[in-house]
């Protein structure tokens, strides 16, 4: 492992322990050209699932897109990091476990804006306004009008 501050390509393993969700082992090292510690993430390789979006194009599926999107349809929301990073996990683990090597746009959107709804309403609506495109307020409002019909 080369070293971040030097570049030292020598260290030794400090501690090694898993993560909380069980799906790495963190290690922290010491480098043995400068001394200096620094921590590394070991995870298991998967194969890559592609994104068809709804262009055609493909790309490369990027739990971190889905948690900038979510991050902010919940801001200045009730909704603690915990929360988001537990739907990114589960949304995550939906789709590999799909054992499909490509999933829709608009079954991850759907995913979400489900993951949402039942999280925070507002968070939901905005997601939804975003992802569905919401062209004036007779859409929004039917969106919200099927919300309170839920209910």
């Amino acid at each position: 492992m080369r070293c971040m501050y030097c570049g030292h390509t020598e260290s030794k393993v400090i501690d090694s322990r898993p993560t909380e969700d069980g799906t790495s082992i963190r290690r922290r090292r010491e480098c043995m050209g400068c001394g200096r510690r620094f921590t590394t993430y070991e995870h298991i390789e998967t194969t890559p699932v592609l994104v068809i979006k709804k262009d055609g194009s493909r790309q490369i599926f990027n739990p971190d897109k889905i948690r900038n999107g979510i991050i902010k349809s919940c801001e200045k929301r009730p909704v603690s990091m915990e929360d988001i990073d537990r739907i990114v996990a589960d949304i995550e683990k939906q789709i590999n476990n799909r054992l499909e090597p490509e999933v829709s746009s608009q079954e991850i959107g759907e995913t979400v804006m489900n993951e949402l709804k039942s999280l925070d309403e507002v968070a939901y609506v905005r997601f939804a306004s975003v992802y569905r495109h919401f062209k004036d307020i007779n859409t929004f409002m039917d969106e919200l009008q099927s919300l309170l019909n839920e209910q």
